[in-house]
């Protein structure tokens, strides 16, 4: 049998991998439930596990796990979503009211400006500004565009629906002899190798998916039911959406804080409303750097929130809705390449500069 050079072997992963990227670059509009069926299976497969255990056999063990879950989405997407739309349209109506509010306040603060620095030098300023917001909002319309072009046509959203569930069973069901499968084939000469690795992106991603999961949909619930008691305007979809983004510690909480707070200033003539929003973005954030996000996610994950900030964008950027669902899982796998790389360059005489390997110093 030939034996393969490092330059073979190489290009020989280098092609896999261009033509995997080829693969979803060419189907990525038909890929989404299976991308989605396969989450929701990898999130509920230690359940399955479980039931398992005790003698279930996997197929009903699948079923028993997979139904209540689907029932559970279902539900809250049909009492949700009429109210989630109907605040969106809401805020849509009311925001030229908030922006002529905003210029109002900042008037003052724009004619003190022009006293101290002279018209010209205003007029620049603003230009530049104009130029820059011009830039980001054309940027941020166009991923938008793309993600919602990409992932919420017709097609999709129905294949999401009939598709995605049929997906997420046969794999829960087969989920061990896939794993056994693609075990048998490895490499064998570096199978524990990326045995090895496997286990750590598994690790890093469970960390993640299923504890940030958690932790956002407990602040999503905190918030959501928080704010529309208090009677904010909005409150269920401010509420929701900060839950959903508080996967990037104190981001969420911060742009939560200021728009809730900003809201309640412009709606209650009263203060103590105000500090109530106030106070219920600063319980949220006490629960989840105290109690949640040490339950649920501890220090299992190894993502940077930059870098998953990064992921996302650039997956939604390049490939709309199916990116961002895989934007997490590709973040995982390149960090922990990247950590074992950089293990291996410490190690290796282009670090250590001789022709002794010794361990790292940190």
């Amino acid at each position: 049998m030939h034996k393969m050079t490092k330059q073979q072997q190489l290009r020989f992963w280098l092609g896999g991998g261009i033509a995997f990227l080829l693969f979803i670059y060419i189907f990525d509009e038909i890929l989404l439930p299976f991308v989605v069926g396969m989450a929701v299976a990898y999130f509920l497969d230690p359940l399955v596990d479980i039931l398992e255990k005790r003698g279930v056999w996997r197929g009903w063990a699948a079923l028993l796990v997979l139904a209540p879950f689907l029932l559970v989405v279902v539900l809250a997407l049909v009492l949700l979503a009429p109210l989630l739309v109907e605040q969106i349209a809401a805020l849509a109506n009311s925001l030229p009211d908030y922006i002529s509010s905003f210029r109002e306040m900042v008037t003052p603060l724009v004619e003190s400006l022009r006293s101290r620095l002279g018209d010209e030098q205003v007029a620049s300023f603003r230009s530049v500004a104009g130029d820059y917001a011009g830039d980001v909002l054309a940027w941020v319309g166009g991923l938008f565009t793309k993600v919602w072009g990409g992932g919420l046509a017709l097609v999709n959203l129905l294949s999401l629906i009939f598709i995605m569930p049929i997906t997420a069973f046969y794999l829960l069901r087969d989920w061990d002899l896939i794993i056994a499968r693609i075990d048998s084939w490895l490499p064998r000469l570096h199978a524990q190798t990326v045995r090895d690795q496997a286990m750590e992106v598994d690790r890093t991603l469970s960390g993640f998916v299923r504890g940030a999961a958690m932790v956002c949909l407990t602040l999503a619930t905190i918030y959501g039911v928080g704010l529309t008691l208090i009677g904010l305007k909005f409150g269920l979809l401010i509420g929701i959406t900060t839950g959903l983004i508080s996967f990037v510690p104190y981001v969420g909480a911060a742009i939560g804080f200021v728009v809730g707070t900003g809201l309640a200033w412009y709606q209650f003539p009263e203060m103590t409303p105000v500090l109530l929003v106030a106070g219920t973005f600063l319980f949220g954030q006490t629960l989840e750097s105290y109690i949640l996000t040490p339950r649920f996610v501890g220090d299992r994950v190894g993502l940077h929130p930059m870098w998953i900030i990064f992921a996302l964008l650039a997956g939604g950027a390049l490939f709309g809705f199916l990116g961002i669902f895989l934007a997490v899982p590709v973040a995982a796998v390149i960090g922990v390449l990247s950590r074992f790389l950089l293990s291996g360059y410490l190690k290796s005489t282009y670090y250590l500069g001789s022709g002794k390997k010794h361990p790292a110093k940190g």
